[in-house]
């Protein structure tokens, strides 16, 4: 039979106490790392709809909107033929090449790979084909890489490798 010791009340609420005060500063460290090494949602699905929004807008060309994937930034660079430095110079660059929406043709996307670096930034790897009549340029196809930043705005392209 187990040996009992009677504790005075006062005692079994100061042992209590005791506990919680030692315990207290380990709840916050251990919702902290809970945090920390929780996975992040993958951000596949947010990306492909830049990218989706990214080729319907090409396709019924509307340049802007297309335009709308890139971070609007003095940083964001393309690179192509030639590089292009900076939102703006992005923007010239392609109304430049596909003035009209002949040249633009019909764009599609495929074999896209995502690549998450960390909870803001991604790089996406893909097939593009581009079908336009001979007198518009003819049919081009390549390949590209692209960096997304996650910003303010939802996922945004930052650098852009297209041969």
């Amino acid at each position: 039979m187990p040996i009992r010791i009677p504790l005075p009340r006062n005692a079994v609420s100061l042992m209590l106490a005791a506990l919680m005060f030692l315990l207290l500063p380990i709840v916050p460290l251990a919702t902290a790392a809970q945090r920390k090494f929780a996975p992040q949602p993958r951000p596949d699905a947010a990306i492909r709809r830049v990218l989706s929004r990214q080729v319907e807008a090409w396709n019924r060309g509307d340049m802007d909107a297309f335009l709308s994937g890139y971070a609007d930034s003095d940083q964001t660079l393309s690179v192509g033929k030639h590089f292009a430095r900076g939102y703006a110079a992005i923007a010239a660059s392609y109304r430049q090449s596909y003035p009209t929406r002949q040249t633009m043709g019909k764009l599609a996307f495929s074999e896209l790979e995502i690549h998450q670096l960390d909870q803001d930034y991604a790089v996406v790897i893909g097939k593009f084909t581009l079908k336009r009549s001979s007198n518009a340029g003819g049919d081009a196809a390549g390949v590209f890489s692209l960096v997304f930043d996650k910003t303010a705005q939802g996922w945004k392209i930052v650098l852009d490798h297209t041969s």
